[in-house]
């Protein structure tokens, strides 16, 4: 109900916030940087995995917020080790009966939110997944990955439907809520961005039509490497966030939602 909001740091903490009134509501200290974070179906439960990082290895871990003692000891009812490869995306399944995580190494897990253990695990990306976005019904999720392309999934089953391809690494990929179209938002690495020109860096945010796999279009305006996308719930509108320090909020034009319906 976005009453609330939960961020995860580099300064080892998670912290739950209220959203009207910016209160800090609980805070969770870690032993290493948290790298993502998220609600589950209902807003009860949160999970957030941890880096493998100064001697510490990578954890997920999960909180009941209707126990305010497991936020008061730091006690989470359920931690998950993850030895084998650093979780660089999580998000929640659908009711909220297992998270999706993706990994360093490209590969997709699914852990049990009550059990813990691994559901399932497949490899599709070869490299690094960046981003883990589902769809508005949460059938599926798109993931974005550092080899170049974004990938389609069946939530459930973790089943490989589609792949949009690029020429550079994708930070970021968003499912529309209304049409079959995704955002993809990426560019090269940014430690080489001061080495290249605007022209060829690729950060145009691009759109991909999600049952052809075809690209429809790409809009300007970022000069570095996008982070992250984002569709407004209603569909008319998507956001990104560039490495260049600027949040760009770009509206549909009508001839948009014309074309898509007369198509």
């Amino acid at each position: 109900d976005t009453r609330h909001v939960l961020t995860g740091s580099a300064d080892n903490s998670c912290r739950l916030w209220d959203c009207e009134t910016g209160k800090q509501l609980a805070l969770v200290k870690t032993s290493s940087a948290v790298r993502t974070c998220g609600f589950d179906f209902g807003g009860n439960i949160i999970m957030f995995s941890t880096d493998k990082q100064m001697g510490y290895q990578c954890f997920v871990s999960f909180f009941d917020l209707r126990d305010p003692s497991q936020i008061e000891n730091n006690e989470p009812y359920m931690k998950i080790p993850c030895s084998d490869s650093k979780i660089t995306s999580a998000v929640w399944g659908p009711l909220g009966e297992f998270i999706i995580a993706g990994h360093e190494n490209g590969e997709l897990n699914q852990f049990s939110a009550k059990s813990g253990e691994q559901l399932s695990n497949i490899k599709e990306h070869t490299k690094q997944i960046n981003d883990i976005q589902t769809s508005r019904d949460m059938t599926m999720f798109i993931t974005a990955s550092k080899d170049n392309t974004a990938k389609l999934f069946d939530c459930t089953s973790l089943q490989h439907l589609k792949t949009f391809r690029t020429e550079r690494p994708v930070n970021s990929a968003a499912l529309s809520p209304i049409f079959d179209h995704v955002v993809l938002g990426g560019g090269q690495e940014a430690m080489d961005v001061t080495t290249t020109s605007t022209r060829i860096g690729k950060f145009e945010a691009r759109f991909f039509h999600l049952a052809f796999e075809e690209e429809f279009g790409r809009v300007k305006g970022h000069f570095g490497p996008i982070n992250s996308v984002a569709f407004h719930p209603d569909g008319k509108s998507y956001s990104s966030g560039g490495e260049d320090g600027y949040v760009r909020i770009h509206y549909f034009d009508p001839q948009y939602f014309e074309f898509e319906f007369e198509a």
